[in-house]
């Protein structure tokens, strides 16, 4: 591959940290995304430093044929974009060979949405297991779900962040910007009857740890993966389909069900910290097809009359 090529990269993942501040997660993605793309174009003996807009195009449709995920598919095009954006700026080539080439049209799926009921049923259930576990897994559930917090984001949360019983959170999101995160009345007593029972789940001989939620494996902290483990068990627990539950899925119920309470858009926008209020707005369609089923199954004159 070519020596040139490869500065480039880097030169772009190095601005892409200093300039836009981009998480170590994005940047080993986009590392990935760019090394997929010289794979492909080296088969033509070809690189990003030398690739036309035919070598792209055949690498895009590449993608496709792949029967990778569109939201995969999709960053992969979108970081070779940024990548020549980048070196066409840097003046190190004349021509953008991404830019002829249009991206697909692909609806975008819908998130999973939990209803309320099924909110509770799922509490219940984490709350019904042994006193340390089930008053960790409740806590878990109810901050994501009264804060709307990525599950990145709150197991990153040091114990200092809730000690005192704060009304709201200080996050640092994507990007490293920080946003408030309200907690209501059930998430702060979650937290306060979780932390008299926290010491249990720290390693053998550890007297302290500074996260909120601290694991006696290698990283110190409860991972993701277990945090799914646990929903999946709860899950299962409370008659839920499991492949309903997720950290995400919770975020997303945090959102849908503020918007059919009638918050604002630009609130729930805040409150989840898109920088895009274009990635907010999928939420109105979740949430106008809640609004249709109620409309159909509860008014007197949109449900189905039973013939005689």
């Amino acid at each position: 591959m070519s020596a040139s090529a490869s500065g480039w990269v880097d030169a772009f993942l190095e601005m892409m940290a200093v300039e836009r501040a981009a998480a170590r997660n994005t940047l080993t993605a986009y590392g990935k995304d760019l090394e997929d793309a010289r794979g492909f174009l080296a088969r033509s003996k070809r690189d990003l430093d030398d690739a036309d807009a035919e070598a792209v195009e055949a690498y895009f449709q590449d993608l496709g044929a792949r029967g990778l995920s569109p939201a995969t598919a999709a960053r992969r095009r979108s970081a070779v974009r940024q990548f020549y954006r980048f070196v066409l700026g840097e003046g190190w080539r004349t021509d953008d060979p991404s830019r002829r080439v249009a991206a697909p049209k692909a609806g975008r799926p819908l998130p999973k949405v939990l209803e309320r009921d099924e909110i509770e049923r799922l509490l219940a259930a984490a709350s019904a297991k042994d006193s340390a576990q089930g008053l960790r897994l409740a806590c878990i559930i109810e901050l994501i779900y009264a804060s709307g917090l990525r599950i990145s984001e709150l197991l990153a949360l040091p114990l200092a962040a809730l000690a005192r019983d704060p009304a709201y959170l200080i996050v640092k999101g994507k990007g490293g910007k920080e946003r408030l995160a309200p907690l209501n009345h059930a998430a702060r007593a979650a937290v306060k009857a979780y932390l008299a029972g926290r010491s249990s789940f720290l390693a053998k001989g550890q007297k302290e740890s500074p996260w909120l939620f601290p694991s006696r494996g290698g990283s110190g902290r409860l991972t993701a993966r277990r945090v799914g483990q646990l929903l999946d068990d709860a899950a299962i627990a409370a008659g839920i389909d499991r492949d309903k539950v997720s950290p995400h899925v919770l975020r997303h119920a945090f959102a849908t069900h503020l918007l059919e309470g009638g918050a604002d858009l630009r609130v729930i926008q805040t409150l989840l910290g898109h920088a895009d209020i274009a990635t907010t707005q999928i939420y109105t369609h979740v949430a106008g097809e809640h609004l249709a089923h109620v409309v159909q199954t509860k008014h007197p004159l949109g449900r189905k009359k039973t013939p005689h």
